[in-house]
């Protein structure tokens, strides 16, 4: 893109004929097999995700080593250790492989690249130890998108007592948003939310079982929570949740440092009069 862009300023090439090679680099395709999205973190702020759950090792490793080609970076989700160890013996020497095995998520880089730092800061809370896997998806995702993470794991409120200094701990950082993560009722989130001056996005697990077993019972209770500024995502979707929560922690980032910038500007202007 950067070259296409280049190429314009020079004026090489038009306006219209730039605007048509960006669109035909928008998308890469593997084959036949895939279509990636290699401008998404351009476009929208969040990069291109590979679910690697329903595919064969062997899919994903073509098309994450094509994500790195086009993007400088794959992250591949839901990869399970035989996903990940062939990610691991397919990837060339120029490009680091790192396994998040408690998220679950393969985290490919070219060398050299780094991913941009958004100035959002998230807090992540579980309600149980079992949250913990989708907690640490939701983590690496809104890492991988520029944001800083504050965590806090088995605070829900079996115990209550446990959640609030965690709580204080977040509002202490000042974080942009929290993501609650529950199973079984799902009542931490709704706690969480009647509490908290900054948005909450809640995430249901399948932890629970018996009557609203898999996670419905905790979906169904989140929806119909009382707290005003509380969203919802599906069950188990951390990936869903780190990506809506960076966007938005990220958007008041970028509002803070313009913000700042303006009262900066403001003080020098009398100065110089």
């Amino acid at each position: 893109m950067r070259e296409i862009l280049q190429r314009l300023i020079e004026g090489r090439i038009t306006l219209d004929e730039a605007e048509r090679q960006l669109r035909i680099t928008a998308i890469a395709e593997v084959g036949s097999l895939a279509k990636i999205d290699i401008n998404r973190q351009v476009r929208k702020g969040v990069p291109e995700i590979i679910l690697a759950e329903g595919k064969s090792p062997g899919d994903v490793v073509k098309i994450a080593l094509e994500t790195v080609r086009g993007t400088g970076r794959a992250i591949v989700s839901r990869a399970a250790v035989d996903v990940a160890e062939a990610l691991r013996a397919a990837v060339p020497a120029d490009v680091s492989f790192e396994f998040q095995e408690a998220a679950r998520i393969v985290l490919l880089r070219r060398r050299g690249f780094q991913p941009e730092t958004g100035g959002g800061k998230i807090g992540v809370l579980t309600a149980g130890t079992s949250d913990i896997p989708v907690a640490e998806e939701a983590k690496v995702v809104a890492e991988e998108m520029g944001c800083s993470v504050v965590s806090a794991y088995d605070v829900g409120v079996a115990g209550i007592h446990r959640l609030f200094p965690s709580l204080r701990r977040m509002i202490d950082e000042d974080v942009d948003v929290i993501i609650a993560i529950a199973g079984r009722e799902g009542a931490m989130a709704s706690v969480v939310a009647g509490m908290v001056d900054v948005p909450v996005v809640a995430v249901p697990t399948s932890s629970g079982y018996g009557f609203g077993e898999k996670g419905l019972g905790a979906l169904m209770a989140m929806l119909q929570a009382c707290p005003l500024g509380l969203a919802v995502v599906n069950i188990d979707a951390g990936v869903a949740a780190g990506t809506f929560a960076a966007l938005i922690a990220n958007r008041a980032a970028r509002a803070r440092g313009l913000s700042e910038r303006a009262r900066s500007g403001a003080s020098v202007k009398p100065a110089q009069a």
